[in-house]
């Protein structure tokens, strides 16, 4: 069948308007915005939203003889893995998308869509390929809801062209909307990638203790549309992150080929709930064993809720050796990432500066069973 006949449709051209509601929703005073006086306090209530927490009571009601060649299921990696059948290869898939972020700015939040996605396939080991998209929307005869539909598709395809990975299918559901209003604007981004060689993927969790902890991109105060503010606050404001693709590009070729080449304990990508947040998944996701780290994130001159919680794109928590960590570096410094040493793998707490001390049986306790309860109190 000639391509043609299944690429080339009927062009819409809808009347757009930038919605009302974004003047307001993008001023954010963070001054009149007070820092946590328990940080320990802040991260635990980050760990049992529902957004964040462990998704294992969603994972024990499917049932994985659907799928045959599963080579890794989720909650261990950034993203699920499936064996190629005859070859030593595997594919890795992921879905991604924050519509807290394209509520408040829908064309970048489709880019980070695209960047989350590549950023979890590189965590796991795997190369980006194409993505398919699921693009949510209320009713596209409102044109604010028009416009904001037409920017998330224009930052889909900004990202999408950077980082070489083509939008080979996907679907679109509008009016999705009550009475209320419409739906935040969600177009969901699943991501395919491939894994050279499957005994190669990377996990989440710490390995071993006296590993090194390096962070891959740069912590900077960006507050804005993230859980924090969300969850603490309760404001969903502000201007969400900012995304420099070509940084985005750099963190992720360095993390690849220290992956590669074998050099990575362990990978996992800031997202939701920031660095710390990242670190303590680090710390027990691993069900059979969790453990702690020593953080040292000093000399900057970043708020602690920011430094902590702030949802800055392009970062990637890594573990290695000792051994291993002066290449790792050298292979950042081809690439023009940047790169910090931030702690190492120890003891059954996560320490963080002055800011943090929890043990990781209380981080689990938070995050382990979030979900459960939470549907136990909503039955109620």
């Amino acid at each position: 069948m000639p391509a043609a006949a299944l690429v080339e449709a009927p062009v819409y051209h809808r009347k757009t308007a930038r919605p009302r509601y974004l003047s307001a929703a993008n001023k954010l005073n963070l001054a009149a915005i007070k820092e946590p006086r328990d940080c320990n306090k802040a991260l635990l209530s980050l760990l049992s939203n529902p957004s964040i927490a462990s998704k294992a009571w969603v994972f024990k009601h499917g049932d994985p003889k659907v799928a045959r060649g599963v080579y890794l299921g989720p909650g261990s990696a950034d993203a699920g893995i499936v064996c190629v059948p005859g070859t030593k290869k595997a594919i890795a898939v992921t879905t991604d998308c924050n519509s807290t972020y394209c509520y408040l700015d829908p064309f970048v939040g489709g880019e980070i869509a695209v960047a989350e996605a590549a950023r979890n396939l590189v965590c796991a080991g795997a190369r980006p390929l194409a993505i398919t998209d699921g693009i949510n929307f209320g009713n596209p005869k409102n044109p604010e809801v028009f416009w904001q539909f037409k920017q998330a598709a224009l930052g889909i395809s900004c990202a999408c062209r950077s980082l070489n990975t083509p939008v080979v299918s996907g679907n679109v559901s509008f009016n999705n909307e009550n009475p209320k209003g419409s739906v935040d604007p969600t177009p969901i981004v699943g991501m395919v990638g491939v894994i050279k060689d499957k005994k190669k993927t990377v996990t989440q969790y710490f390995k071993a203790a006296q590993d090194i902890i390096l962070l891959l991109g740069k912590n900077k105060e960006e507050l804005g549309g993230s859980e924090y503010l969300k969850t603490i606050h309760g404001l969903k404001k502000g201007k969400c992150p900012r995304i420099d693709l070509n940084l985005e590009k750099s963190v992720q070729r360095c993390a690849l080929e220290a992956i590669e080449i074998g050099l990575v304990q362990s990978a996992h990508d800031c997202s939701e709930g920031g660095l710390a947040v990242a670190l303590a998944e680090c710390s027990i996701s691993n069900p059979r064993k969790k453990l702690g780290a020593k953080i040292n994130l000093a000399k900057n001159n970043l708020r602690k809720d920011a430094l902590l919680f702030g949802e800055s794109q392009s970062r990637i928590i890594i573990s290695a050796k000792k051994n291993n960590v002066n290449r790792i570096l050298q292979i950042a410094k081809k690439h023009k990432a940047p790169v910090f040493v931030i702690g190492k793998v120890e003891g059954n707490r996560l320490v963080i500066d002055k800011l943090v001390n929890v043990s990781v049986n209380d981080l689990y306790k938070a995050w382990g069973s979030a979900i459960e309860k939470h549907l136990k109190i909503e039955r109620k």
